[in-house]
């Protein structure tokens, strides 16, 4: 049975620190709902009602697009190793990218990762918490190395030239804030 709680207590920020994945989950009023699976050390529990995630540059930039829309998000954590449980924690996010004035405390909490390409932060406002009995067990084998050696390789400069040809506008043409540094 599904147990709503108004933010974080420390068994589930534990349950957070262990995972190797999660999910977010984001949508406008009307375009595309987008469900991204995310890896790496790039997540962080920053206080019971307070989550900060470090964006790495990829082929879309939908989470940057809907939050100028629609300021909602979801993030999802499953078990897959030890007892069932699944984890959604809901709220909104503020969009910070190198650019921006709190993007260096921000970034401090997290190891220096090639393509970086903003942080967001997330105001808890609800989390849940249900069974998991259905999802199955699967043994954490790493991380893949090719984002961040694909990141590496194209330099700081690349990646400028890789964002504004890729991740200035969504799938379903939404601005990302990318580039005009426009987020809110």
């Amino acid at each position: 049975m599904a147990k709503f709680f108004d933010e974080l207590n420390p068994k589930l920020i534990e349950f957070i620190k262990r995972q190797k994945i999660f999910f977010v989950a984001t949508a406008d009023e009307k375009g595309r709902i987008n469900l991204s699976p995310k890896g790496y050390d790039a997540l962080r529990v920053l206080s019971p009602d307070r989550i900060a995630w470090l964006n790495l540059s990829g082929s879309g930039n939908e989470t940057a697009a809907h939050l100028r829309v629609a300021n909602r998000m979801t993030l999802m954590f499953c078990a897959f190793a030890g007892n069932p449980l699944i984890l959604r924690v809901y709220g909104s996010a503020q969009t910070t990218h190198p650019r921006d004035d709190n993007w260096d405390r921000l970034y401090c909490k997290f190891p220096n990762s090639p393509g970086a390409r903003q942080i967001f932060d997330m105001r808890i406002e609800s989390v849940q918490t249900s069974c998991g009995f259905g999802v199955p067990k699967f043994e954490f084998v790493e991380q893949r190395s090719k984002l961040i050696d694909h990141c590496r390789s194209m330099g700081q400069e690349g990646l400028e030239v890789y964002w504004n040809q890729k991740n200035t506008i969504s799938i379903d043409g939404l601005e990302t804030g990318i580039k005009d540094g426009t987020d809110y």
